[in-house]
């Protein structure tokens, strides 16, 4: 068997690399109603049957190493540009993503010949507008967040978080190593909190009082405002 592509391009974009095929084998760590539509559509505009096999990265891609050549795996989908370049040092994809389709509906920076991406995350501050003044956030920049006015007020997730990891990539890319270090030396002096909780852990913490701002994904914030989370949640959103 080929070694896995990573992507997280519709799959409509390159239906017929699987022209050959009765059936294609997702590996999947994204759970989103849209993207089962998508797969049905692609499976009605092409007779092809997807098949999902779902769960959390993690998960996934140490069963894609364990089974190697053997793995069922055709596609690996799932969430951040680090984790998909961290699973092709490991060795675990091919190259060959280079058709016109994905190069014309895709921008030069969400691709590389191994995966594409599909989506953009946000990831933002979010703050308590009855404790952080209107002149503290202007100018506010994630370079920022090391300014010891922040002192005591930040809540982010672990640095082991993929989301974090990408930030900090991003930040060594454009400030270098030395500076991203010291940037998050003065984050975690900022912190009002261990890390802990996922992204929305982060914004209940604002809500709750335990931090004055918080970093974590637009998306969430939708999420718990919907009150698909629960009343708890939503309820903290509406005070972000």
């Amino acid at each position: 068997m080929k070694k896995m592509t990573i992507s997280a391009l519709i799959l409509s974009l390159f239906a017929s690399s699987f022209a050959i095929a009765n059936e294609v084998n997702i590996f999947n760590a994204r759970h989103y109603k849209a993207d089962a539509e998508l797969y049905s559509k692609f499976t009605t505009a092409t007779g092809i049957k997807v098949n999902l096999i779902n769960g959390k990265a993690g998960a996934l891609e140490k069963r894609m190493i364990e089974e190697g050549a053997d793995s069922a795996a055709d596609l690996y989908i799932t969430a951040d540009a680090g984790r998909c370049g961290a699973f092709k040092a490991k060795g675990m994809t091919q190259s060959g993503l280079v058709s016109s389709t994905i190069k014309s509906s895709v921008p030069k920076s969400f691709r590389t010949t191994h995966w594409v991406g599909v989506a953009k995350r946000a990831r933002i501050v979010y703050y308590s507008p009855e404790r952080v003044s209107g002149a503290e956030l202007s100018g506010l920049t994630y370079e920022s967040l090391a300014d010891p006015k922040w002192k005591g007020r930040i809540a982010i997730r672990a640095s082991s978080n993929i989301y974090n990891k990408s930030l900090v990539a991003s930040l060594v890319k454009n400030n270098g190593k030395k500076a991203a270090g010291e940037w998050a030396k003065g984050v975690v002096a900022n912190m009002a909190r261990d890390p802990k909780g996922n992204d929305r852990a982060q914004i209940m913490a604002v809500a709750a009082g335990e931090a004055d701002i918080a970093v974590a994904n637009t998306y969430y914030l939708a999420l718990m405002l919907s009150g698909n989370k629960g009343p708890e949640q939503q309820e903290a959103a509406k005070k972000s």
